[in-house]
């Protein structure tokens, strides 16, 4: 046997082996896909419940469906009932500018001097006083009614405090003047009452500062 015949020999060898490497490498991860797969039925096979499971895990989701029912049925009837007690909420509000305006046009005409005392006055006065209290009557029957004001503790909830007064018959705070008349319906707030609360007297205060100056 020549050299060309040995060298031809060793490579055909070297090439089977390699081919037979590589068929190898072939067969471990094709074993190694058998065996994953396996592994998974497995835990697959492991996780599946037990009837009694499935029972408790079917009573729980209609459990959580039944209280999510109940939840959207109680915010129906919640919305229901508000849209039917304030469903004239937003018409109120606005129908309060005609008291409003009722008022100033009273306050215009009493301020006029050419008009003042007269009988003509008197009657258009007159006039303007029915229909205010028509409307106020008409607001009652509809759970509308004014926010008292005069003489009453300023309440951030209802009131709300434009200027302040010196007033030393009042205790501080007390709602001594009503700038515009507030209104609720029912438990709401329609709006509130600007009003003006009493304060004392600058003198007043300054004593007190001495004496309790002198107290120290």
């Amino acid at each position: 046997m020549d050299k060309e015949e040995i060298n031809e020999d060793i490579n055909i060898s070297k090439d089977e082996k390699d081919e037979l490497n590589a068929q190898t490498a072939e067969n471990d991860v094709e074993a190694q896909k058998s065996k994953d797969k396996n592994s998974d039925s497995e835990k697959n096979d492991d996780e599946k419940l037990t009837p009694e499971q499935e029972l408790e895990t079917l009573k729980d989701k209609l459990a959580r469906t039944f209280a999510e029912m109940e939840n959207q049925r109680r915010r129906f009837e919640k919305e229901k009932e508000d849209a039917y007690e304030y469903g004239g909420y937003t018409f109120a509000k606005e129908a309060l500018n005609l008291l409003d305006n009722l008022e100033r046009s009273k306050a215009v005409l009493e301020s006029d001097d050419k008009l003042k005392d007269t009988e003509a006055l008197i009657k258009i006065i007159e006039h303007l006083d029915i229909i205010n209290t028509d409307m106020l009557s008409i607001f009652k029957k509809n759970n509308i009614e004014p926010i008292k004001s005069i003489n009453e503790k300023l309440d951030p909830n209802l009131h709300q405090a434009m200027m302040e007064v010196e007033d030393d018959t009042k205790d501080p705070g007390t709602i001594v003047q009503e700038i515009q008349k507030g209104f609720l319906m029912k438990d709401r707030l329609l709006r509130p009452s600007l009003v003006g609360v009493s304060k004392k007297k600058v003198k007043e205060v300054e004593k007190e500062e001495k004496k309790d100056e002198k107290n120290q």
